[in-house]
């Protein structure tokens, strides 16, 4: 997660500067079974929460890196701040939270899109939420929109229920080192048949450099019910790296809608390390729409199992990569039930010697009868130093399912770009133009105000590699 979101970061300034905030509780730097305890004192967390962090300290040490996709030998994991907290309270009302967070909030466009587009939303600085707000008419309706901390208080046994149910701490190391200092992130639950079609919100901050965030969100759209989740989040410049390591789980029961939208927009010292998973049951449909912007390495591979008959669903992502980006991004899904159904468009951008590979996993369980999934994927290569690879991996179970996939890398064409500057526009512009054209089908899944936030984006990145 990723990371600017939308609408959020206007200019490299806003995201390259750091605010003078010193928090009120460290953990300092480093990790061990007394930091643990430390994080989960400080949260006054019932015993059973405490016994799953220090087992998954346990299953994190003795876990291996990831012995695929970019090089994550340079990760200090033992000098980084585990956790930090900023306020001594999740403010309810805007003008609670502290000074100097509004101003970085405001900066990155938090109160305007609540008041402009929004249902709901939440800010997280460094470790813990700072803000949340949910209108009255969602709130009224049974919704319930929090932090995941509070969530553990105030809702301890719906917590429990799912937490780990769909990321468990020896699915990888990272998401063990998660379960283990977790902090913050999304909880909402939609009841039964409710809907929720305006986008609910959250945004994330790491503010200080040598600095962890590991979110931990669940979300659960009860039967029928639906949702449309936005996530973003932002990271300063600095020469020293930081961790960003979230779990995402989404439960989507029968005949359940869920939209679970991320803008990440980190700066280039960030790691981007995340393990997001959904479960969609009978008739449902579970839609990730994924855009990485940022990030120094990014590894992310949204899945969703299809565990219910007639179930759907879908990644649409887009992931721009420049000079010392590496971003491995991709999806997985897993059709458990019959006439199942699966789309994945990826959509990728290297500039400036960049690099972006596609990674996923297409399969079909024994059960999946009549399965169908289709698996596009496209990459614009701006140069010659920037590069590609796709790496796809189809599993089959059945003998009467479908799979149509195709692949593309390709340059800038030459044709296109002649006929529009024979139009009297210059070559700058009728690249952006054809790099947006490229990026349409992500950019009209957003509301308006997004998409041109997105566009934006997108531009001051690529800026002096056209042209």
């Amino acid at each position: 997660m990723e990371k600017s979101e939308i609408p959020a970061v206007r200019n490299n300034n806003e995201r390259g500067t750091s605010d003078n905030f010193q928090p009120l509780f460290s953990t300092g730097v480093g990790i061990n079974e007394a930091t643990i305890k430390q994080i989960s004192q400080a949260k006054h967390e019932p015993a059973w929460m405490l016994g799953l962090r220090l087992k998954a300290y346990q299953i994190y040490l003795q876990k291996p890196l990831p012995s695929y996709g970019p090089n994550l030998s340079n990760i200090d994991l033992d000098h980084i701040k585990y956790f930090q907290r900023a306020t001594d309270h999740v403010a309810r009302k805007w003008d609670e939270v502290p000074a100097t967070i509004k101003q970085t909030f405001e900066r990155l466009g938090v109160p305007e899109a609540e008041r402009q587009y929004l249902a709901g939303s939440a800010a997280q600085y460094e470790s813990e939420a700072v803000y949340r707000n949910l209108k009255h008419d969602l709130e009224a309706q049974g919704i319930i929109f929090m932090d995941t901390d509070t969530a553990l208080q105030n809702h301890s046994e719906l917590v429990r229920q799912y937490f780990g149910k769909l990321v468990s701490a020896d699915d990888n190391k990272f998401a063990a080192l998660n379960t283990a200092v977790w902090s913050g992130g999304t909880f909402l639950y939609v009841p039964k048949n409710v809907h929720a079609d305006v986008p609910i919100q959250s945004y994330f901050r790491i503010n200080a450099g040598r600095t962890g965030q590991f979110e931990r969100t669940l979300i659960i759209v009860d039967e029928g019910g639906s949702v449309n989740y936005v996530e973003g989040c932002t990271a300063p410049n600095y020469s020293e790296d930081s961790l960003h390591a979230a779990v995402v789980e989404v439960f989507v029961k029968k005949g359940g809608y869920c939209r679970y939208t991320t803008i990440q927009n980190w700066s280039t010292n960030v790691y981007s390390l995340e393990t997001k998973r959904a479960q969609a049951q009978a008739h449902s449909t579970m839609e990730w729409v994924d855009g990485n912007l940022g990030s120094k390495v990014t590894m992310k591979y949204p899945s969703i199992y299809l565990a219910g008959e007639g179930s759907s669903g879908s990644m649409l992502s887009i992931a721009a990569a420049g000079e010392n980006m590496h971003q491995d991004t991709g999806a997985k899904m897993i059709h458990l039930a019959p006439q199942t159904r699966s789309s994945i468009v990826s959509k990728s951008i290297c500039h400036d010697g960049g690099r972006a590979d596609y990674r996923g996993l297409i399969k079909y369980a024994s059960t999946a009868a009549q399965a169908q999934a289709h698996v596009e994927c496209d990459t614009i290569l701006m140069d010659n130093k920037s590069s590609s690879d796709t790496f796809p991996v189809n599993e089959i179970a059945t003998s009467d399912g479908t799979i149509e996939h195709e692949a593309r890398v390709s340059k800038v064409s030459e044709e296109q770009l002649y006929y529009l500057q024979s139009r009297g526009i210059d070559e700058a512009t009728a690249t952006q133009l054809i790099v947006m054209g490229f990026l349409e089908p992500f950019t009209k899944q957003l509301p308006m105000e997004y998409a041109v936030e997105l566009n934006r984006l997108i531009q001051f990145q690529m800026e002096g590699s056209i042209g």
